[in-house]
C-alpha cells in the first residue's frame, strides 16, 4: 500500500460519506481573468469559508492565493493544458511536472484527456505514463474524461450516455484515482457510467447554464445514480453571490439537501 497516496485520496474525499465537493478554478490559463475569478484570493478565501473539500486550479492561481488557503482545502493541480482560446486548437500537453504538484502541496493532481480527437493515442499515452510518474510519487491523479469526434460515423453531444460510459471507464483503466466527466441528462444512464467505472466519478459542470435550478438539479441527480460529488466550476461562481452558491453546493453534497432547499438557499423560485 501507498501511505501518501492513501492518506491524499482521503483529503479531498469527506471521510463521513466518501463524497467531494471540489470548485474548479483552473479556466483562466485558458480563457483570461473570466468573471468571478478575476480576483484568486478572494474566491480561494469563499471556498476556504464554506468549506469545500477541494479547489482545482493552476499553479500560478496558487501562487496568487496563498494567504487565502487553509490546510483543510485539498489542493488539485492542473498538469495538462497547453492552449489558449485565441488558437482554439485544444489540445493536451503535459505542461506542468508530477514533482511540481508535490512541491505546491496538492493533494491530487489533473489531468484531461480527449477521447476520439484525432490525437486520442497520443493523449492516451501521455496521461497513462504521467499517471504512473505520479502514482510512483503517492499522488493520486483525476481525470478528466472527455468523448469528443463521432460513433457509427455520427457526431455526438458532449454528454451522451454511451461515450461517458466508455470514456469514464477508459480513464479507469489507464489508472485514474477518479474521474471528472458530464452527467448523462438522466439517473438511469448515469448509473450505468458509475456501475462501468471502479474509481469514484465526480460531475463537471460545463458551460455556464442560465438555471441555477438545473445546476442543481443534475448535481442531486448524479449523487441519487452514485456519483461521488462535483468539480464545478463556472456553475458556481460566474452566477454571483459565490458564499450562496457555494453554500447550496455543500448541501447538496454533503448535507444531502433537495433541489428545493438548495434554490431557497440563493434565493431563486
Amino acid at each position: 500500500m501507498n501511505a501518501g497516496l492513501m492518506l491524499r485520496k482521503q483529503a479531498l474525499f469527506n471521510k463521513q460519506d466518501g463524497r467531494s465537493v471540489v470548485i474548479a478554478m483552473d479556466h483562466a490559463a485558458i480563457a483570461g481573468p473570466i468573471e468571478g475569478i478575476i480576483d484568486p484570493k478572494a474566491i480561494v478565501q469563499a471556498c476556504v469559508a464554506q468549506k469545500v473539500d477541494g479547489i482545482l486550479t493552476n499553479k500560478g492561481f496558487v501562487d496568487a492565493s496563498v494567504d487565502a488557503w487553509d490546510r483543510s482545502t485539498a489542493l488539485v493541480l492542473r498538469l495538462t493544458g497547453g492552449f489558449t482560446v485565441l488558437a482554439g486548437r485544444f489540445e493536451e500537453e503535459l505542461i506542468v511536472e508530477p514533482e511540481t504538484a508535490l512541491a505546491y502541496g496538492a493533494a491530487c493532481a489533473a489531468i484531461t484527456v480527449k477521447f476520439g480527437h484525432e490525437y486520442e493515442g497520443k493523449f492516451i499515452k501521455q496521461a497513462s505514463l504521467a499517471i504512473d510518474r505520479c502514482h510512483a510519487l503517492g499522488l493520486p491523479v483525476m481525470l478528466e474524461a472527455m468523448a469528443k469526434g463521432t460513433m457509427r460515423g455520427e457526431k455526438f453531444a458532449s454528454n451522451d450516455a454511451q461515450a461517458i460510459t466508455m470514456v469514464a471507464r477508459m480513464g479507469s483503466e489507464i489508472g485514474a484515482d477518479l474521474v471528472k466527466t458530464y452527467y448523462t441528462g438522466s439517473p438511469e444512464s448515469f448509473a450505468k457510467v458509475v456501475e462501468g467505472c471502479p474509481v469514484p466519478i465526480v460531475i463537471l459542470g460545463g458551460a455556464k447554464t442560465d438555471s441555477i435550478r438545473q445546476v442543481f438539479q443534475d448535481i442531486y441527480d448524479s449523487l441519487e445514480a452514485g456519483g461521488r460529488g462535483i468539480a464545478v466550476g463556472r456553475n458556481i461562481w460566474e452566477h454571483g453571490n459565490v458564499e450562496k452558491m457555494l453554500q447550496a453546493a455543500n448541501g447538496l453534497v454533503h448535507g444531502r439537501w433537495s433541489v428545493e432547499k438548495a434554490c431557497d438557499t440563493v434565493g431563486i423560485l
